[in-house]
Parts: C-alpha cells; sequence; structure tokens
C-alpha cells in the first residue's frame, strides 16, 4: 500500500472497464466511494457499507470484490469491471435477469449480476448448488432467489449459444 504523508491524498491509477482513471484518494476512502461518488459508475451500490449485502460488488483481476472493504489505494494496478461495463458489452445476464423477473426493486441486481458474470467466466456451466455458492455473500431483500438462479443458468445456456 502507498506511504500517505499525514492527512493526505495518493494519486492512483484505477484501470475500470478497460479505462484508465488517475484520480487522487484519501487514505480513507473505499473503492465504492470512488467509483460511485466520484466516478459515476452507479451500478456500484450501497447498502449496508459494511460487506455483508455484495451490493457493491465488482470484479477485480476476475474475482468478485465487495468494493466497500477494499480502499481505494489498494485497487491502483488492478483490473477493475463494474456492472456498466457488462451491460455495455452486452452480457446475456443482463437480458436473462430481465427475462426471468429476478429482481423486484432492482437495488441489489448490479451486485448479483457482477457475482454472476465472475462465476460464469470461470465456470461456464455451473450446476444449482455452484450459483448458490457464488451468490451467498448477495442479499436480496425482495426475496428474488429462485429467479438470480434460473437467470444465470439461461445465462450460461446461451453463452454455450453463442460459442457453438
Amino acid at each position: 500500500m502507498p506511504d500517505f504523508e499525514e492527512g493526505g491524498a495518493r494519486e492512483v491509477t484505477l484501470k475500470i472497464n478497460g479505462d484508465d482513471f488517475r484520480i487522487l484518494v484519501e487514505p480513507r476512502e473505499n473503492l465504492r466511494e470512488v467509483l460511485h461518488d466520484r466516478l459515476g459508475f452507479t451500478g456500484t451500490k450501497e447498502m449496508c457499507d459494511r460487506g455483508a449485502c455484495g451490493s457493491c460488488t465488482v470484479i477485480m483481476d476476475g474475482r468478485p470484490v465487495v468494493s466497500c472493504m477494499m480502499l481505494a489505494v489498494e485497487a491502483g494496478g488492478h483490473d477493475i469491471e463494474t456492472v456498466e461495463d457488462i451491460e455495455r458489452k452486452q452480457h446475456p445476464l443482463i437480458e436473462t435477469y430481465a427475462d426471468h423477473n429476478a429482481m423486484q426493486c432492482g437495488y441489489c441486481t448490479p451486485g448479483f449480476v457482477v457475482t454472476a458474470k465472475a462465476l460464469l467466466d470461470r465456470n461456464p456451466d455451473p450446476d444449482e448448488e455452484a450459483i448458490k455458492s457464488a451468490l451467498e455473500g448477495n442479499i436480496c431483500r425482495c426475496g428474488t432467489y429462485p429467479a438470480h438462479i434460473w437467470a444465470i443458468q439461461a445465462a450460461a445456456n446461451r453463452l454455450k449459444t453463442r460459442e457453438a
């Protein structure tokens, strides 16, 4: 981690969705604050601010990370992917989440989609238990849990069809 002078900000370069962002961050700022509040990646939500709900999940170097539990200075030099990039690339998860009504209020949905994308990147054909295990850090207050499983399975099938 970079050394800070007392109370001083440090410039870091964050690689987000393939683009570099040079930004001054305070030593206390977490990655979620910087992504959402300062850089405008509003899909990265704050619900618990304690790392317990998954709504602020991003993919960092291929793994899902709750961004409220990581200092922004620690994210420098890592590849970060947000839900905005997943949508921009038209990943099947976006459509299958809508098709299977895997949301009600939608607040938790970006975190679920990001977590699901990380799962499908490492396991293109997950069974129900693998999906449940991957999603266990995400909370949905509306209770749409079964629909998340169906949406992820449908997205996996669409990805297989694309590759064929």
